[in-house]
């Protein structure tokens, strides 16, 4: 078999395996399949949340730590793949002179070669898959393609698992809505509207959500002071 064939079969599996996972599933699979596919030594998964990116999934403690040391200085290719939609590959830590706080931070956790690839779909940024090996220049431009495949197939995932997520929630919070609005119907001889009108009134009189107002009355049986 081709290594062209190789890949083609193992991006196949890895789509099958990713169909219908959750999250942390995802993540996991999309890892350990990328730094499988190039020989990679340790590898990681940020991802952007509530405007931010955080450690998703990693490899090891060592990924951790050179998170850490992105996310203080604000700086590095992970970021900087969030923020530009490329990919970077850096061949020696110890001589990039893009980052080099964070190339000196991480050369002295052992990692010398970075490759970071960008997640996203056209909806957005969902964050950025990072792989790292301890000899310089390890990754090539054929293995940032492979990358960027591999990005593709769990970004697609994420989005699936997200847009899931998001909808078990609007359905939830419709079905606690209505539970609210069918007690204060029955107590306070309302119809469906005026109902509705009561729990909003009293969303927005006190900020407080919607959902979690309905939440309270079905909980408590009353309506939050």
């Amino acid at each position: 078999m081709t290594e062209a064939n190789r890949l083609a079969v193992e991006f196949a599996e890895l789509a099958q395996r990713l169909q219908g996972s959750d999250t942390d599933m995802t993540l996991a699979e999309a890892l350990r399949a990328a730094i499988a596919a190039v020989d990679a030594d340790l590898g990681g998964i940020m991802l952007v949340r509530n405007g931010r990116a955080e450690s998703a999934a990693v490899s090891d403690e060592i990924v951790v730590r050179a998170d850490e040391l992105q996310l203080e200085a604000g700086d590095g290719p992970c970021l900087e793949a969030i923020a530009e939609r490329e990919r970077f590959i850096i061949e020696d830590t110890a001589e990039d002179d893009r980052w080099p706080n964070w190339c000196a931070g991480v050369k002295e956790l052992g990692i010398r070669s970075v490759l970071s690839v960008r997640l996203q779909t056209a909806a957005g940024t969902l964050g950025a898959l990072n792989l790292y090996a301890r000899g310089t220049s390890h990754f090539s431009e054929n293995d940032a393609v492979v990358g960027t495949i591999l990005a593709a197939h769990a970004s697609v995932a994420l989005a699936a698992d997200k847009e899931r997520v998001e909808l078990r929630s609007a359905i939830d919070s419709r079905h606690m809505i209505g539970m609210a609005q069918g007690m204060l119907m029955e107590r306070f001889k309302l119809d469906r509207e005026q109902a509705f009108s009561v729990l909003r009134r009293y969303s927005q009189d006190r900020n407080v959500k919607l959902r979690e107002v309905a939440a309270q009355l079905v909980e408590s049986r009353a309506l939050p002071q």
